[in-house]
């Protein structure tokens, strides 16, 4: 859920800030996760950590992040640029809920799927959650009454509202973003 004050001056990565001040807000308060990003991404971290086997990111990669939005997720640099890019306008819960339902549909111990789903609807879906969601009120109550008994595909609706949410909202802003444009510009840098 995106979060704007018009009256409120950043006062540090958790403080809300008016969306006008987006470019300011990535490149004064997320500059270490920029530049971490950037900096494994590209390879351009320090040279001990280039000793292992890692991967970098190429421009055709990043560039085909603009093909879809599962194309984005499903990489993990992707993915990291679009949590940077998120943080910046303070609705990454729509992400890590996101995440959070991935992770869960992979529970393969009935012990611990009630206390899971029990966790994940507390944290994101419950009116008031600490990292609350934007989902309308007949999917929360749908997902409420398929807590009573939680099964793999409880928050399948949930989910789903959400990822449409950030696929129609977000990611065009991503695509948008000095975030995405940066790392585009550091990858065909570092080609020449």
């Amino acid at each position: 859920m995106h979060r704007e004050s018009a009256d409120t001056v950043p006062q540090g990565p958790n403080q809300p800030c008016p969306s006008s001040t987006q470019s300011h807000v990535a490149t004064t308060l997320l500059p270490a996760a920029r530049q971490s990003l950037f900096d494994h991404a590209v390879g351009t971290d320090p040279p001990a950590e280039r000793t292992g086997q890692r991967q970098r990111l190429s421009t055709e990669e990043a560039t085909r992040w603009a093909d879809s939005f599962d194309v984005l997720l499903s990489h993990k640099y992707g993915l990291a640029a679009f949590r940077a890019f998120l943080k910046t306008e303070f609705s990454e819960e729509n992400l890590e809920f996101w995440l959070a339902c991935e992770d869960f549909k992979k529970t393969r111990s009935a012990a611990k799927l009630a206390s899971k789903a029990q966790r994940i609807f507390e944290e994101f879906i419950d009116v008031q959650a600490p990292r609350e969601v934007n989902i309308d009120f007949q999917t929360r109550e749908l997902t409420r009454r398929n807590m009573q008994e939680p099964s793999l595909s409880c928050f399948d609706q949930a989910q789903g509202k959400v990822h449409s949410l950030m696929e129609k909202d977000s990611y065009p802003r991503f695509l948008r973003s000095k975030i995405y444009t940066d790392l585009l510009s550091q990858t065909q840098r570092r080609l020449s």
